[in-house]
């Protein structure tokens, strides 16, 4: 095979201290595969299988529909759902995100930083992932 091989996987990371967050993407021939972790307990909390489709009001633009499943007691839906639909309909590939993110009696603005964060950490890997294609 001649070319430059394209990097398949990628990471960043966005925030700071207990808000930080990381993500690692893999890309599985035509799928890609997200972890995103963070806080003072990294774990496995609740997985998103998204699907890339058309919009419902404007089928020219690019959306997604998700599947979660969240293990019992944890709350990682809009970690995974959001960065799995964000890159699923930004890449037009299905897309399957692990979340688990964890701070200790966790406040609205402790919640507000980690998904702002989120939002960066998925920003940065969109522009990772659309160098690679």
């Amino acid at each position: 095979m001649s070319g430059k091989k394209k990097e398949r996987i990628f990471a960043a990371s966005a925030g700071r201290g207990r808000h930080r967050v990381h993500a690692a993407v893999q890309i599985l021939g035509k799928d890609i595969l997200l972890s995103v972790w963070g806080g003072t307990m990294p774990h496995i909390g609740s997985v998103s299988v998204t699907q890339p489709r058309p919009g419902m009001t404007k089928p020219e633009k690019r959306s997604a529909t998700s599947s979660v499943y969240n293990f019992t007691g944890h709350k990682d839906e809009a970690a995974a759902r959001f960065c799995a639909e964000k890159i699923a309909a930004a890449c037009d590939k299905k897309t399957v995100a692990v979340a688990g993110i964890h701070i200790d009696n966790a406040s609205k603005a402790d919640i507000a930083a980690i998904m702002r964060n989120i939002d960066t950490l998925c920003t940065h890997m969109l522009k990772k992932l659309r160098v690679s294609q």
